[in-house]
């Protein structure tokens, strides 16, 4: 079953044309061969009015060099071999069978009282009228693809603001819900582009809500959560049975991932809160440094080997607090799935237009299974690892795409994760840097 409106309607447009053009076709072709029948009965009576008025030869055989349309037959009604039949028929045109074919016959009375008579053939006059009507249908024949060809034309270019509309939809940032404009659309949308803002309306303020939601929560719960932290830090010099000191460090480490798992909702929730005015230039470079070097002492308990691949002093647009986001959670992510002794090398340079920060790590890669959702939000992949929230990638999403940039994660041929970020380069007019975060 076709499910295109537009098929739909060439279909039936053109299904329409052609049941009205073989209709047309059939009463034009009927119309013609009866008015060429008609003008043949009238030839036949003109040539009897001249024959009846001047006399008729004597009867000759027909040349062969007659084409079918000049073979009228003019003879003396006496002469006829079947004139005992012809006399009993009066005067005017008659269908008869003569040697075993159908005539069509003009018996006229000549002043003197002699008879003639005017015949041509039915086979000659049909196959004349029916070339003469085929002729008159040939243009209609000719006319019905080229009118399938405006119709299916016709239907596209209608169509067109349908389809450039669905276009637009789709080029959008999945976060971007911004009603559609109706000007340029035709008026019969209109109600259905109404429908639609109004649903993107409900759909943005549903979203806000669960932001705020989320920011709230996570702010009321971060307080006695950091209390509870420090109060289980305080508990730790303490002396305590081995027991407790074990159960003192799953509540430590317990709080640890609650409260790194509350920043995250922050910042995710402060990443999401509309669209921000122009940044500042930042130095990509210097946040990246930063953030390897706080990260340095975690890859060392772990032999893993961090460091820098390549490295360009670069400028950004963007805070620094953003960008210091983006290498700390795409970092984050690489210790967390590189096992001991492995390597996870830093790259920042400058690719034509765009600046890249670029991370690879010796872990196993994503599987393909969770490639399309690793950006989701709370999606930790079917191998998730200790500490992890699912929020960093998600984060790094949203920061990257307000930076007006792209973010790719791909597995390398033989094992590890490959993480580009892709930044526009800043414009040259704002040469002044951003101050780096503390």
């Amino acid at each position: 079953m076709m499910h295109s409106l537009q098929g739909r309607l060439i279909i039936s447009l053109t299904a329409m044309i052609v049941v009205a053009g073989v209709i047309a076709g059939i009463v034009a072709f009927r119309w013609a061969f009866d008015e060429a029948i008609e003008l043949q009965d009238s030839i036949l009576l003109q040539v009897g009015t001249i024959a009846g008025d001047a006399g008729v030869p004597e009867p000759a055989p027909a040349s062969g060099k007659l084409e079918p349309e000049a073979q009228v037959v003019i003879e003396r009604l006496g002469d006829a071999a079947d004139k005992d039949v012809l006399q009993a028929l009066p005067d005017g045109l008659h269908i008869v069978s003569r040697s075993h074919e159908a005539w069509r016959l003009l018996i006229r009375t000549r002043p003197d009282g002699s008879r003639v008579l005017i015949g041509q053939p039915i086979s000659v006059r049909d196959n004349i009228a029916r070339n003469s009507a085929l002729h008159s249908v040939i243009p209609l024949i000719v006319l019905l693809p080229c009118l399938v060809l405006v119709v299916t034309v016709v239907v596209r270019r209608a169509l067109r603001s349908m389809a450039q509309l669905a276009a637009r939809l789709d080029a959008r940032q999945a976060d971007d819900l911004q009603t559609l404009p109706l000007d340029g659309t035709p008026s019969e949308l209109h109600p259905f582009i109404a429908s639609i803002n109004h649903l993107l309306e409900r759909v943005q303020t549903l979203i806000d809500q669960q932001r705020r939601f989320i920011a709230d929560a996570a702010h009321e719960l971060r307080t006695p959560i950091t209390a509870m932290s420090l109060q289980a830090e305080n508990l730790g010099q303490v002396e305590l049975p081995p027991d407790g000191r074990s159960r003192l460090s799953a509540l430590i480490n317990g709080a640890r991932r609650t409260a790194h798992l509350l920043d995250q909702l922050l910042a995710l929730a402060r990443y999401d809160m509309g669209r921000a005015p122009e940044a500042p230039v930042t130095s990509l470079d210097e946040c990246a440094k930063k953030v390897v070097a706080d990260l340095l002492p975690r890859a060392a308990e772990r032999g893993i080997d961090l460091g820098f691949e390549l490295f360009e002093p670069l400028l950004v647009r963007g805070e620094p607090a953003m960008l210091a986001s983006v290498v700390h959670n795409l970092l984050d992510n690489a210790l967390r799935h590189t096992p001991e002794g492995g390597r996870i090398d830093i790259g920042v340079y400058r690719d034509g237009e765009h600046v890249v920060l670029q991370i690879e790590d010796t872990g196993p890669g994503i599987s393909p299974a969770d490639h399309k959702r690793v950006f989701e939000p709370f999606v930790r992949g079917t191998q998730p690892v200790e500490g992890g929230t699912g929020l960093g990638l998600s984060i790094v999403k949203r920061i990257v795409e307000r930076l007006k940039g792209s973010v790719v994660l791909e597995n390398l041929p033989t094992s590890g994760l490959r993480a580009t970020v892709n930044l526009p380069v800043p414009t040259p007019q704002v040469a002044s840097r951003a101050p780096l975060i503390p």
